[in-house]
């Protein structure tokens, strides 16, 4: 079998399915399996290899860990076996805590994202079969449908109408028309119309078509892999970022600095550079990918409970700082039942000739399936026997209408159904209540009442034409004309129930709802009022595309419906929303909301949607409902603070006590704490950091939209450092100058203050309220107060001893259980301050 194939849209389908060793029939499943394996994954994201020993090794990748195994192995050829044996087991210990829970959060991620993959149907073993994109192979038979991705490179051997999106790729704003054909070598790729390439999608008809080509050697591939193209940065993923960047330059500072300086003071080198090392392993907040990570899977597992599957974790926060949802009505706000209230003419009476015409036009059409043909098929039966199907043209976005030519005998008739106004345009007369069929000029002034009439009523409003054709030839769009008006197709799609309290819970949490529809102002403007929307200010796409961006950007904020809205007007409403200083969301499941998806903030769109909006959301609903999407909101919301409250733990205590070390260091003789017993601090108070994706949070950090700010964080870890630094000089003098304490008596007294200090403090920053009344999740309370247990009660075991402590007299233990208290006081008053200080 030839593999990658050249200029194959020169190429006939006879001879490429022979260069494949492909039947129009498809392949065999034994055939595919043997292709999956030589050709591997129609994936351009590489294979994530996230095996065990991997991700082990990944805990330890770190420059400052990497130096200090290194120290740690030389400290062993310096006959120092047990400290660095001591030292060696934390590191390990530490890898093993970051590997476990990243681990167990790579795999439930993996689960949740299989729910909402995307599939193609192909033929395997001459049947019909629907797999994963990621299992198509060259060879493979593929039956494409409106609003399916195309999964490779493809030659089309069948297709009716087949319109194709491939904006992504050449730019082209309008869909391109695909026919069977063999073109020439140098055909340009814009050019090439009987090829369907991978990630473009079907906007209108149906096809079957070859695979040629997958993953890295379709067109697509090629340009990926030149791009190296990468999801752009969320605002969450910068600040982390930068935060990183921000400790990591405090820290290297630092540790030059302080091992500059006992070099300096003749110290032993190798422990004045392990204890800079251990220094900088306290400083440096290594768990910080391993803390998102849990965060963000523990909240996209919570999110799957509420119906919400999170595809990239890092849209969380942008889900959890969204202020504009956008939507359409469709099935969001109102029931999705789209239900036919009456066929009638054009005086408003109801109609059995118009309604036939609407039903044979709804049941012989093989396009995309819709709520507005099922409802028209499902509220009256109608006999068809007499008739047949001869020919279609589908519904395509641009006409906004869908014909079909029915046979009856010997006569043969044009049946359109489409929007009132695409209809009337290729109408050129109508017929009236008693049969007569007179120039469509004479009653436009009462067609367009009547429109009226029904969209004030809140009735979404079709057209329905017809025209008998003068013989059985195969129909085109240039046959749509001339054509007579029969009379109105009303439909009704009500409110949802609970619409009106799922709104008010949306103002709730800070989020407004921007109604972007396709429906008339009219009608938009009665669903609105029956939705408890009153003051709407409505703009429609007509006076949109007369308007300047500037002019939009002013007026974006106040304006709450687009009505009459065209798919290509939604991505600019969106940024032009963005420009506002808004984190817009846009809630989508068609076909034409896969740019406006692309463009906001967080792209959320159904479980039941086009392949394409699917594939471009962030978020994927398992329920067209925005109460789901409300409950979603809390749930990213309350990540969102939980990692925040890892950064204010890294930022606080941790931060202070190892500065305030790293400052007494330089004025006694001896070191403040031995590089095990850095490391031990280390390592003990990131047990109750562990349990933060599981902390309660208060209702205030989710009632409003927030966002991460890197100034204010700078902001709370100079405050807190500085209030811990105060506490932690406060036991150095308490041990050194009212206790007289010596080195092992000294280290043992502030290793068990700066561990229980930095345990308990967060209980503290963990609420804006009070400590006290705020109630801490249970495995949180439970990590923090068993760590202050096994610090009080270390020294006194064969294992305090192995790491230098000795037991302190009750009177020590008093007065540093002393300075606890009035640590966490004291925190608790510069809480409060701060917070009324900085608006974070």
């Amino acid at each position: 079998m030839e593999q990658n194939i050249q200029s194959f849209w020169s190429i006939s389908t006879t001879e490429l399915l022979n260069k494949l060793q492909a039947k129009v029939n498809g392949l065999t499943s034994n055939e595919a399996k043997q292709r999956l394996k030589d050709y591997g994954a129609n994936s351009l994201k590489p294979q994530k290899n996230s095996n065990a020993f991997t991700l082990f090794i990944s805990q330890f990748k770190s420059p400052i860990i990497l130096i200090l195994l290194a120290a740690t192995v030389l400290s062993i050829f310096l006959h120092n076996l047990v400290d660095a044996s001591i030292i060696l087991a934390i590191v390990i210990i530490s890898g093993l805590l970051g590997f476990w829970q990243e681990f167990s959060a790579s795999n439930a991620v993996a689960k949740l994202l299989a729910i909402v993959q995307i599939k193609t149907t192909v033929l395997r073993n001459g049947k019909q079969l629907e797999i994963h994109i990621e299992d198509v192979v060259p060879g493979d038979i593929v039956i494409l449908n409106a609003g399916d991705i195309v999964p490779g490179d493809c030659q089309l051997l069948e297709g009716k109408d087949v319109f194709v999106d491939e904006a992504m790729l050449t730019g082209e704003t309008f869909p391109v028309e695909k026919s069977v054909a063999v073109l020439s070598v140098d055909t340009a790729l814009a050019q090439r119309t009987n090829t369907l390439f991978m990630g473009t999608h079907i906007v209108s008809g149906n096809a079957k078509a070859l695979v040629i080509n997958t993953a890295k050697n379709t067109e697509f591939g090629k340009v990926s892999e030149r791009l190296k193209l990468k999801p752009l940065e969320t605002e969450f993923e910068r600040g982390i970022r930068r935060f990183g960047y921000f400790l990591g330059e405090v820290t290297l500072v630092l540790v030059v600095l302080i091992f500059a300086i006992n070099v300096y003071l003749h110290r032993p080198v190798l422990d004045a550079f392990l204890f800079s090392l251990a220094l900088a392993v306290g400083l440096t907040p290594q768990l910080l990918p391993a803390i998102i990570s849990i965060n963000l899977s523990h909240g996209a597992k919570k999110m799957a409970e509420k119906k919400v599957i999170v595809k990239r974790l890092a849209s969380i926060e942008n889900f959890g700082s969204m202020n504009i949802i956008c939507s359409d009505k469709t099935g969001t706000l109102t029931e999705g039942i789209v239900v036919v209230q009456a066929a009638v003419d054009v005086n408003g009476d109801n109609n059995d000739k118009v309604f036939l015409y609407a039903y044979q036009n709804a049941f012989y059409q093989t396009g995309f399936t819709n709520p507005i043909d099922q409802s028209i098929v499902k509220y009256r039966k109608v006999d068809l026997k007499e008739y047949k199907k001869h020919d279609e043209i589908p519904y395509d976005f641009i006409r906004k209408r869908l014909s079909i030519s029915v046979q009856q005998g010997d006569e043969y008739v044009l049946v359109t159904k489409g929007a009132l106004t695409n209809i009337l345009e290729v109408c050129s007369t109508v017929e009236t209540k008693d049969g007569a069929v007179v120039a469509i000029k004479s009653l436009q002034n009462q067609i367009q009442r009547k429109f009226e009439e029904f969209s004030n009523q809140g009735f979404r409003t079709l057209g329905i034409a017809y025209k008998k054709l003068p013989t059985g030839a195969p129909i085109t769009k240039d046959d749509e004309k001339d054509m007579t008006f029969a009379g109105f197709l009303t439909l009704f799609d009500p409110p949802k129930a609970n619409i009106a309290e799922t709104i008010a819970g949306l103002k709730k949490l800070g989020i407004s709802l921007k109604i972007i529809t396709g429906d008339n102002h009219l009608v938009a403007t009665s669903i609105s009022k029956k939705m408890g929307l009153d003051d709407n200010k409505i703009i429609t796409g007509p006076e949109l595309h007369k308007m300047s961006d500037a002019a939009l950007l002013r007026q974006i904020t106040s304006i709450n419906v687009f009505a009459e809205i065209e798919p290509n007007q939604k991505e600019r409403i969106i940024i032009a929303m963005k420009k506002a200083g808004n984190v817009v969301g846009y809630m989508g499941d068609g076909i034409n909301d896969a740019s406006a998806l692309h463009a906001a903030d967080v792209g959320i769109s159904v479980d039941t949607g086009a392949d394409v909006a699917k594939d471009a959301a962030d978020i994927v609903l398992l329920e067209k409902d925005l109460s789901v999407l409300v409950e979603g909101v809390r749930e990213g919301r309350t990540t969102f603070a939980n990692t925040l409250k890892y950064v204010f733990m890294a930022t606080s205590a941790n931060f202070g006590n190892m500065f305030s070390m790293a400052g007494i260091s330089l004025f006694i003789p001896f070191l403040p704490l031995l590089p095990k017993q850095i490391l031990l601090t280390n390592l003990l108070t990131d047990f109750p950091e562990m349990t933060i994706a599981t902390d309660n949070v208060d209702d205030e950090m989710v009632d409003h939209p927030r966002r991460w700010d890197i100034k204010a964080i700078r902001k709370f870890m100079i405050t807190f450092g500085l209030v811990s630094s105060v506490f932690d000089y406060l036991t150095f003098g308490l041990l050194l100058l009212l206790l007289h304490a010596n080195e092992s008596q000294f280290r043992t007294g502030w290793f068990m203050e700066s561990v229980i200090s930095a345990s308990m403090i967060v209980l503290v920053i963990r609420s804006r309220k009070p400590f006290f009344k705020s109630k801490p999740g249970k495995y949180l309370l439970i990590a923090t107060l068993s760590i202050a247990v096994i610090t009080i009660i270390l020294p006194f075991t064969s294992l305090g001893t192995v790491f230098g402590f000795s037991p302190l007299s009750f009177t020590t233990y008093l007065l540093l259980m002393l300075i606890v208290l009035l640590y966490i006081f004291a925190a608790e008053i510069t809480k409060t301050i701060f917070y009324k200080i900085v608006k974070f």
